[in-house]
């Protein structure tokens, strides 16, 4: 569902600094225990988005989709479907269906990755097969709104976790390196076709709100991914650039970078002059609070805003994917 947030699984973890082997003794002893402690607390955080992950999907399903009828995009869909029609037991379905993609993972992403795939995908098979969840309700908007928001949350947390639920972007990913279709004109087509399938075995109706399931999850996706920290990049035109510069170092406590432009001509025919040009990366949260406060220092000043979809270093406090 979420392709970028799935490619920063791609990336691992790399030490900054001098190399351990030009360093004194104590001092590699003391930077490998201070890594191995990372590793440590890594693996811990990932288990644990891990198995959140996989209870809360399969609470989604459990609780919302199965006993609706309704069906969700990618394998997972495919999964609830080939149930329906065949009365196969879903968890052996998402196992089996999902195999072909945790090689392809492995391949693609790593195999520390398949690893956990692997991992997540038995989970929520085993709790599937043995966990109670009860029914909440017998509203079909409130099924597929909440059966997707559930299933896509639990997907989301365990991307977070370095774990993929579904292997359908791993096949788009796959795909797209040997064809001239992208990853999302694949995963389109691949979703296109199971509701197609939906409509024409199950009835329209269930189709549809398939398609509403769908759309809450993916957009659940989005969120628990990015969250409320999603950055923007923020680039201030003033000629009290300086003024701006310590605003955001000082009070915001964000990191600024400086360019050395010059002004164009302007409404009034102006020839251009030097002038210095900010540029910050902030969340989404602290956006009106730097809007507010470059508006108190130059109401005239010139901003421009952009979405970034990760960043590393600097004063960003990050978290990890991996």
């Amino acid at each position: 569902m979420l392709i970028p947030q799935l490619m920063l699984l791609r990336k691992r973890l790399r030490a900054a600094g001098d190399s351990p082997a030009q360093l004194p003794a104590p001092q590699r002893s003391r930077r490998t225990g201070r890594r191995g402690r990372r590793w440590w607390k890594l693996q811990i955080t990932n288990a644990l988005f891990l198995t959140l992950g996989v209870f809360c999907a399969g609470f989604g399903l459990e609780s919302f989709l199965l006993p609706g009828g309704f069906l969700d995009g990618g394998v997972t869909g495919v999964s609830l479907l080939l149930r329906q029609v065949f009365g196969l037991p879903l968890s052996a379905l998402i196992v089996v269906l999902n195999l072909p993609f945790m090689i392809m993972a492995g391949r693609q992403l790593g195999k520390g990755v398949a690893i956990r795939t692997l991992l997540s995908v038995l989970g929520l098979a085993v709790v599937l097969a043995t966990v109670p969840f009860p029914i909440v309700t017998e509203d079909k908007l409130l099924i597929s709104v909440f059966g997707g928001f559930f299933l896509g949350a639990g997907i989301g947390l365990a991307m977070r976790g370095g774990g993929v639920l579904d292997g359908t972007e791993i096949m788009a990913i796959y795909l797209s390196k040997t064809s001239s279709l992208t990853v999302g004109d694949i995963i389109l087509f691949f979703n296109i076709v199971i509701f197609g399938v939906a409509a024409y075995v199950l009835s329209i109706e269930t189709a549809l709100y398939s398609i509403l399931a769908y759309l809450s999850a993916a957009k659940t996706v989005d969120f628990v991914i990015d969250g409320v920290e999603e950055y923007t990049g923020v680039t201030i035109v003033s000629g009290r650039s300086d003024a701006i510069r310590r605003m955001i170092t000082e009070k915001l406590g964000r990191g600024a970078t400086i360019y050395s432009g010059k002004r164009g001509y302007g409404s009034h025919g102006h020839q251009p002059s030097p002038i210095d040009i900010v540029f910050t990366v902030v969340t989404r949260l602290e956006l009106s609070q730097l809007k507010s406060e470059v508006e108190q220092i130059d109401r005239q000043a010139f901003m421009v805003f952009h979405s970034v979809k990760d960043t590393k270093g600097g004063m960003i406090k990050k978290r990890p994917l991996h």
